[in-house]
């Protein structure tokens, strides 16, 4: 493969922290290389370097003549005074940026709730990061590298970037550098990682499964001191190798030999034996939502949702962007009140809620660590065993110095560890996690899960972090169109959800314009639509309108068919003296059968009001 790039001695240090040390990197034709490493180690400023964006002190940076570099930095050069259009396609003419279906994918994919004549300075801080991507993704580069891509993006959105990014150029050409915490996405993209960290970078073959199973090997092999990455590691790696990873089609590592190095390593928790403790402390029942509807101006973000959580329940619930999943947690802990509907709370809860927001920290700003530690419990039991804040600040990656350093100096990541450890050292026994993973680095993403391993207590978490939400949650839920559906097969049927309703979506669109178009020419039956004659109350809008439902809800009856099917099936092949799983099928068959008998009076009160039935 032809070199494209590269740096060759690089050195540079700031005044604290020396960030690259004599390093040497070359990026050849068709690479794809996922970078990690912990918060501040400097991966993006290798970027920067490679980029020719950041100054090196030594060493130098070559690059074949004529390369074209494409960077998404973590800040916009957007101006505030250009719309959506101009910032996104410049002075292309309308003819050639709508007639090129590539670059109407990108922005439908990505911007197309935004307006396109709205003000970029109008724009939030997601929206404006959404449109710098699309801007960047429509032009012709022979290299991208993308610092933390998947910000503000929601689980579709990240599918679809990871899908662009695999098939953007033909196999062995052009070259791909992703800095990214996201770590179902980073073994999706990359084929190879480089690993930042003291000054160096290390390559790795693979991406993000075959980096971790390389770690624990080269660890084991070096007999390293740093015996607590290496459990959280193997850990890692067991969870990969059990669960949906090592399903996948495309695997990444050798399951062998990963069997052999998990030898013995027992699963990531013991769900019985947290939901039997989590029962000691609630009792039956947690949070109990029947007909919950909420109704913001004329829309509706939550219609009639009915949902039991229970002790010991670890839930995930799916959504795009402004589905309503902060709503949704808002009213499950008693923060709002439904517009109709009603919550019932169980007495023995005791909620704690890891908010997207660090408001609470920054009202603490002037104190320092240890003083805010010591307004809580001097011990505190994890996993069975006493520990005291400091040490369990310590297994989140604080050193025995940062206790003493003002909350206003920690960095984004350390501030959401904080948060987090003051709201266990809270004792809840219902924790509600809004995007716990923000701001944290893949290390310390594997430290939160294995703390929320040993938890015992009910977990409803929010994230659009695909890894973290099939690590952590055993059950997911799909917040689609204000309906709440249970996705046994997780983020996967989530997608196959939303494909299924546009396409349902799409193809009324289709049929509506072509009858429309034939009542005009006078080519229907009878002059009008068949629809129109039997219900002539109605306007064009609303036959549109009941027309999308019911080809929506044919496809959705016939899905929840299918499950029904699948449900049986399964409940017919397992274990008949394993009544756990045999009560848990059944809950779940009791449960498909009621949402496809709601579906079927829905669509039968459609056709009535089309004049069908």
């Amino acid at each position: 493969m032809a070199f494209m790039f590269g740096c060759e001695g690089a050195c540079l240090e700031y005044p604290t922290k020396k960030v690259l040390d004599e390093v040497t990197l070359g990026v050849h034709e068709g690479d794809r290389i996922g970078i990690v490493g912990q918060n501040g180690d400097g991966k993006s400023t290798l970027l920067g370097v490679l980029a020719d964006t950041v100054e090196l002190e030594g060493g130098l940076v070559r690059r074949t003549r004529g390369l074209t570099v494409g960077l998404l930095g973590q800040m916009d050069s957007l101006a505030d005074d250009e719309t959506v259009e101009r910032a996104v396609v410049g002075d292309m003419p309308e003819y050639l940026w709508a007639g090129d279906a590539r670059i109407r994918e990108i922005i439908a994919a990505l911007i197309a709730d935004i307006p396109w004549d709205a003000q970029v300075g109008t724009l939030s801080g997601g929206q404006r990061r959404r449109v710098d991507l699309t801007r960047l993704l429509i032009g012709d580069w022979d290299v991208l590298m993308l610092d933390e891509p998947t910000n503000h993006l929601d689980m579709r959105a990240i599918a679809w970037l990871a899908r662009h990014l695999s098939s953007r150029w033909p196999k062995g050409q052009g070259a791909l550098l992703v800095v990214t915490h996201d770590r179902w996405f980073l073994d999706e993209v990359a084929t190879s990682m480089w690993e930042v960290h003291d000054g160096r970078v290390d390559p790795f073959e693979g991406g993000y499964s075959a980096y971790i199973l390389q770690r624990v090997e080269r660890e084991r092999v070096a007999q390293v001191a740093e015996q607590r990455r290496k459990s959280l590691a193997r850990k890692e790696l067991a969870w990969l190798s059990r669960g949906a990873r090592a399903r996948a089609t495309k695997p990444k590592f050798h399951m062998e030999r990963a069997i052999e190095l998990i030898e013995g390593e027992p699963p990531a928790r013991n769900t019985l034996e947290l939901r039997a403790t989590a029962m000691q402390r609630l009792g039956k029942r947690v949070v109990e939502l029947t007909r919950v509807t909420e109704k913001f101006g004329g829309k509706t973000v939550l219609d009639g949702i009915d949902w039991m959580i229970g002790p010991g329940d670890r839930y995930g619930i799916l959504g795009e962007n402004g589905a309503g999943k902060t709503t949704l947690l808002k009213i499950i802990q008693g923060a709002i009140q439904p517009t109709s509907g009603f919550v019932k709370i169980g007495k023995t809860v005791k909620f704690a809620v890891l908010s997207q927001r660090l408001d609470e920290l920054e009202e603490m700003g002037k104190y320092r660590v240890t003083e805010v530690l010591s307004r809580h419990k001097a011990r505190v039991v994890v996993d069975g065993k006493e520990t005291t804040p400091a040490k369990l600040l310590e297994r989140l990656g604080f050193s025995s110095k940062h206790l003493y350093t003002r909350i206003c100096d920690l960095s984004g990541g350390q501030k959401r560890r904080l948060q987090l450890l003051l709201i266990l050292l809270e004792e809840p026994n219902v924790l509600i996690l809004d995007e716990p993973g923000n701001d944290l680095d893949t290390d310390m993403l594997a430290v939160l899960e294995d703390l929320l391993d040993t938890w015992a207590g009910t977990l409803v978490m929010v994230t659009h972090d695909r890894y973290l939400m099939e690590r952590v949650t055993d059950d997911q839920f799909a917040l689609i169109d204000g309906k709440l559906r249970h996705v046994p097969r997780g983020v996967d049927e989530y997608l196959e959800l939303l494909d299924e309703r546009d396409a349902s979506e799409r193809s009324f669109a289709e049929v509506t314009g072509q009858t429309n178009a034939d009542g005009a020419n006078g080519s229907a039956p009878g002059g009008k639509d068949a629809a129109a004659s039997a219900s002539p109350t109605l306007s064009n809008a609303e036959l549109r309108e009941l027309k999308k439902r019911r080809g929506s809800l044919e496809k959705r009856i016939a899905t929840a068919g299918k499950r029904v099917d699948e449900n049986q099936a399964e409940m017919a092949a397992a274990d008949p003296t394993d009544f756990v799983e045999l009560g848990r099928l059944q809950g779940e068959l009791i449960e498909l059968r009621a949402a496809k008998e709601a579906l079927e009076d829905e669509w039968l009160e459609v056709a009535d009001a089309l004049g069908e039935v």
